[in-house]
């Protein structure tokens, strides 16, 4: 018998998850996401989030309360009598009231491999400190942020030149395919969970804009992984001086490559950069105001001349 399920989602990256888990026969008897936000290009218009719309595409009933603080908005999510609450990426910590207010409880599914990288910027953080892997975990939620026990695991690799955007769309689908899964384990009445590590914890700080411009002057492994981490959101930048003025560059692709120089100092008519040490090649970038270009495209638009040093 398929479970009566409460989904709690609000980017893209929720979006394979609750698709999947109605294409499983699963009834999903409500969906809850972050309310509508100023968007659109003058910033005026209310903009509903991926999981809202993919919820009212399937037919879906829609809440977004702004919080769980008043009590008519914990009864309401009481009421639905749902058998588990899913959470993908919702974007509020839970109190007490929602967490128990299923028969089986709530489950998370998260882009680590937990205890590494708990918090809000899981997959960005893990190319940022170089690792070869990652994960999703379907863990079963307690109190804390990302502390309770795990149910299930799926290990993915990281390419070398793998970027957060990549890594995203391949977590999506990895964890959408592990909640089913879990779900289907968790109906049988054969799922379990083990306790979390007690080494090994890092936390994955939201990105704060101020860490986003390229620091040329660390090594080119640091610079090429801060890169790809940040691609393509925010995106990492320099500034190049075009007329006289400064004018910020974001750089959504890059490479290792041979090479030494001043630090940010451009190599060669390929968009070879120094480092501290060892240098990168940047593969994919975008002026503001413009459109992401391969750097070819970007050269012929705007020339970067050897020996020009980027900021």
């Amino acid at each position: 018998m398929a479970l009566r399920i409460i989904f709690m989602g609000t980017p893209e990256f929720s979006v394979a998850t609750l698709e999947a888990l109605v294409a499983a026969g699963h009834e999903v008897v409500a969906v809850y996401t972050q309310p509508p936000r100023p968007g659109g290009r003058r910033g005026l218009d209310l903009q509903k989030s991926p999981i809202h719309l993919a919820a009212e595409r399937l037919g879906l009933p829609v809440l977004h309360p702004l919080n769980f603080r008043a009590q008519e908005d914990r009864v309401r999510f009481q009421a639905f009598g749902a058998d588990v609450a899913v959470v993908v990426a919702y974007g509020l910590l839970l109190p007490e009231a929602i967490l128990s207010g299923t028969r089986l409880g709530a489950y998370n599914g998260h882009a680590s491999l937990l205890p590494r990288w708990r918090g809000a910027a899981p997959i960005q953080r893990a190319i940022m400190a170089g690792d070869a892997e990652t994960g999703m975990m379907v863990m079963k939620m307690d109190k804390g942020l990302d502390t309770g026990p795990v149910a299930l695991a799926r290990t993915v690799p990281i390419g070398p030149d793998m970027t957060a955007g990549e890594l995203h769309d391949r977590l999506s689908t990895v964890g959408a395919e592990a909640m089913v899964e879990a779900m289907s384990a968790l109906e049988a009445g054969i799922l379990e969970t083990v306790p979390q590590a007690e080494e090994g914890v890092l936390y994955a700080a939201k990105i704060d804009k101020a860490e986003t411009r390229i620091d040329f002057s660390r090594d080119a492994a640091h610079v090429h992984n801060h890169i790809r981490g940040l691609s393509p959101f925010p995106g990492a930048w320099f500034e190049l001086e075009v007329n006289g003025k400064p004018e910020r560059v974001k750089v959504l692709g890059a490479t290792l490559a041979d090479g030494e120089g001043r630090a940010g100092e451009v190599l060669d008519d390929a968009l070879t950069i120094a480092c501290g040490g060892g240098a990168v090649r940047l593969t994919r970038l975008q002026k503001a105001g413009g459109k992401p270009l391969d750097a070819a495209d970007f050269l012929r638009g705007m020339p970067v001349v050897p020996t020009t040093v980027l900021r």
